[in-house]
């Protein structure tokens, strides 16, 4: 797209043009300073070279009031079409009482139509493009809510698959902050284990986010039996492990650290190969400093992940991720939500009640009925719900950072396939068949390596 140039850089170039007017005169100042009998004559002619000057001058201010003219109209027709670059500016969240602000800032270009739109890796979209993908916003290509909007199911005329974020009308008024900040936090970020933006476009009162189409639901529709043929624990591990790489990422591998702020099961989605992906960065905030401690803003996120430090002091830090990461992980070993207000009341809060069973050294009626029971299996929940126990504590001080998370569930996987391994002979079922393939294509990050290959089998249940 050809970029129409401001008003300053057109001003600047005509200034960095020589003047022959001026050299002119220069010429007759130099030659009166050496033949002074040539005065009289040489004043009348540089009397006439000023005036042309002038002139030429007035001309210049003419053509130059013109352009700018011109440009300003540009603007003043394409207020609706900006085309975002967002600058390494951080937070975008217009929250309060905030520790470091931030605008939200834009590298301009202008094009012919109301259309704003910006890209990551592929074209530019247009409102028709994204219609027609979604066929015309059909139920049918309904897959799910976000947190200001209906997300569509999208195929675009390259084939490729996405999904579409459409914020509502009625809705984005109270939630714009919500949709820079997702914008900008996925352009910051690039990791397997999180969903990968594609663009984004504004069309009159159309707010549109487009990103990586994930096709087999969330984590929680998967543990309620929605999606799929039921967990096992090893996969389980697997996605456990997926998901605190992608958080590690977060905090340790960006520019700045990022604080996702709602770390749950339904914003964890999972792929057709079982490989998780974390979703939804309308909370995420960025810190400015990286050597800050925290970071002062108002209480955002879901009931039952959130940190109650968090809740009592404002203060935002990445051990409010590691709480969320702790409950995430209480949720999968046991299969129930965060806050179950049906069950009795010393189950209703479920990381409090399982606490209260590992404690017992009951953790094996803990576990989700779901589960199959055998020595490895049982084992490993009562690990993880170990690792739980840390992440859940009172103080951020007493929680461990999400690398060490992700290397204590990488040594649990391990010991617990290893265990399988060598208890039981190589049995697949429906449930784990695809592991070897999966392990065969598995890259791990962080400096943690698998040096040998092991394949996970499931057993059958064991009855002691």
């Amino acid at each position: 797209m050809k970029k129409t140039p401001s008003p300053k850089l057109h001003q600047s170039s005509q200034r960095k043009k020589p003047n022959a007017n001026l050299q002119l005169v220069g010429a007759i100042n130099d030659t009166r300073r050496h033949n002074p009998k040539t005065n009289s004559a040489l004043k009348s002619l540089k009397h006439a070279v000023k005036k042309c000057a002038a002139a030429f001058s007035l001309f210049l201010s003419g053509k130059r009031k013109t352009a700018s003219n011109d440009v300003g109209n540009d603007e003043r027709k394409n207020t609706s079409k900006v085309k975002g670059v967002v600058s390494s500016s951080t937070d975008l969240s217009s929250e309060g009482n905030t520790k470091n602000s931030s605008k939200w800032k834009f590298s301009y270009s202008y094009a012919s139509s109301s259309t704003a739109s910006g890209q990551l890796g592929i074209g530019n979209f247009s409102f028709e493009e994204i219609y027609k993908s979604t066929a015309k916003f059909s139920p049918d290509n309904e897959i799910g809510q976000g947190g200001f909007g209906t997300v569509y199911k999208g195929k675009l005329n390259d084939g490729t698959l996405v999904a579409v974020k459409r914020a509502k009308k009625d809705v984005i008024r109270n939630h714009l902050h919500e949709f820079k900040n997702e914008i900008y936090t996925l352009s910051q970020i690039e990791h397997r284990n999180l969903v990968r933006l594609y663009g984004y476009l504004e069309h009159g009162d159309e707010k549109i986010i487009v990103v990586e189409y994930v096709g087999n639901g969330n984590l929680r529709e998967h543990l309620d039996g929605i999606r799929g043929e039921g967990l096992e624990i090893g996969e389980r591990l697997d996605i456990a492990i997926d998901v605190a790489h992608a958080i590690t990422y977060l905090h340790m591998y960006t520019d700045n650290p990022i604080i996702h702020r709602d770390i749950k099961a339904s914003n964890i989605l999972i792929s057709e190969n079982l490989k998780a992906k974390v979703a939804d960065f309308g909370f995420a905030r960025l810190s400015d400093d990286p050597t800050a401690t925290h970071i002062s803003t108002q209480v955002k996120g879901t009931a039952g992940y959130m940190d109650p430090e968090y809740l009592r002091t404002y203060q935002l830090t990445e051990k409010s991720d590691v709480y969320s990461f702790g409950v995430l992980l209480v949720e999968m070993m046991t299969g129930r939500h965060p806050i179950e207000s049906k069950r009795p009341l010393d189950e209703r809060v479920t990381i409090r009640w399982a606490m209260n069973m590992l404690k017992q050294g009951d953790a094996v009626f803990a576990m989700d009925p779901r589960l199959r029971r055998n020595p490895a299996s049982i084992k490993a929940v009562k690990k993880v719900l170990k690792l739980a126990l840390q992440c859940v504590a009172p103080l951020k001080q007493s929680r461990p950072p999400m690398k060490n998370c992700a290397e204590v569930l990488w040594e649990i996987r391990k010991i617990f396939r290893d265990e399988v391994n060598s208890d039981h002979p190589p049995l697949l079922s429906h449930h784990s068949e695809n592991f070897p393939q999966r392990e065969k294509n598995k890259h791990m990050t962080f400096g943690i390596e698998e040096d040998d290959n092991h394949k996970f089998v499931s057993v059958p249940n064991i009855h002691s």
